[in-house]
């Protein structure tokens, strides 16, 4: 599928090579069609790197889709230069009067803070709500689940023992649900994460519809609102060298860390990843595309004013 971006993103050049189709202002503004509209608040330090992962993971669903990256702008990104922010972000206070037919809330490496302690947290509670009545589904992932779990139904993250680092097995519940149509019956899936909402106090809530979960990680997926929120307490984004690059960062560091759970060969950092989480990665952004975007969405989003 075609994905919109603007002419001079840099990773756009990464996503040509690798044969996904990315379709630059002019030429799209030639074609009868009218574009998903996806908001990506990405709060993720590496943001270039967030994008990739991002993009190359939307490509697979066949509508064309016009992507807006945004940021907070009460907090001041300190892995990424301005001059890239500055041209290829928006704030909440430039796109709030519009609506969007999907959004994504990343991660961000902020975990052991508690919430009310997080410089953008004020921010990042407006542009939930607002997400309310203006986007027809928001997927959040990793901490920015929490955070919405938090948010949305009062419950707090939890401290772990030990890091949750690796490569997961994870089991698929409710099957007929179609965000997770056509997952295997147990799938890997990666998470880094020093913190966790309990899947005990998740399902206790009885708003939120587990889908997905696994013995040593934890709460995976599920739903809200049926649909228009999705929680993913996990990294399905990441690409095969993520959590290497994580992994020999706090070893440089001399930080305390394990090797990764099922990511190396024979367990060696020395040997190079296998990628076994991509095709489940793929179905999931694609069936929520699907089936929680493109079949739900109103084809004039300015012109309806509730979903």
């Amino acid at each position: 599928m075609p994905i919109k971006v603007q002419n001079d993103l840099p990773v756009r050049e990464i996503l040509e090579e690798e044969n996904i189709f990315v379709m630059d202002e002019e030429r799209a503004i030639h074609q009868d069609i009218r574009p998903l509209q996806i908001l990506i608040l990405n709060l993720m330090p590496l943001k270039e790197a967030t994008e990739l992962q991002l993009l190359r993971l939307l490509s697979d669903c066949p509508i064309q889709l016009d992507i807006t990256f945004m940021m907070v702008t009460s907090h001041h990104a300190k892995n990424t230069s301005l001059s890239h922010i500055n041209k290829f972000y928006q704030t909440f206070d430039e796109i709030k009067d519009e609506k969007f037919d999907g959004m994504i809330i990343t991660g961000a490496p902020i975990e052991n803070m508690a919430f009310e302690e997080v410089d953008y947290w004020k921010e990042l509670v407006e542009i939930m709500d607002w997400s309310e009545s203006h986007v027809t589904s928001t997927m959040y992932q990793c901490w920015g689940a929490q955070a919405a779990m938090y948010h949305f139904y009062g419950i707090d993250k939890k401290p772990l023992k030990e890091k949750v680092f690796g490569l997961y097995w994870h089991d698929v519940s409710n099957r007929k649900i179609p965000l997770v149509r056509g997952f295997d019956d147990a799938f890997l899936a990666p998470h880094s994460r020093h913190t966790e909402t309990p899947l005990d106090e998740i399902r206790a809530c009885g708003k939120i519809l587990v889908l997905a979960d696994s013995e040593k990680a934890g709460f995976f997926l599920g739903m809200a609102d049926e649909g228009r929120k999705v929680f993913v307490q996990g990294h399905p984004e990441y690409d095969r060298m993520t959590l290497d690059s994580e992994y020999r960062r706090d070893v440089g560091k001399g930080l305390p860390i394990d090797v990764p759970v099922n990511y190396y060969p024979d367990d060696d950092p020395g040997k190079k990843p296998l990628l076994l989480w991509r095709s489940t990665s793929q179905n999931l952004y694609l069936n929520w595309l699907n089936f929680y975007v493109y079949q739900i969405t109103p084809y004039n989003l300015m012109g309806t004013p509730e979903f």
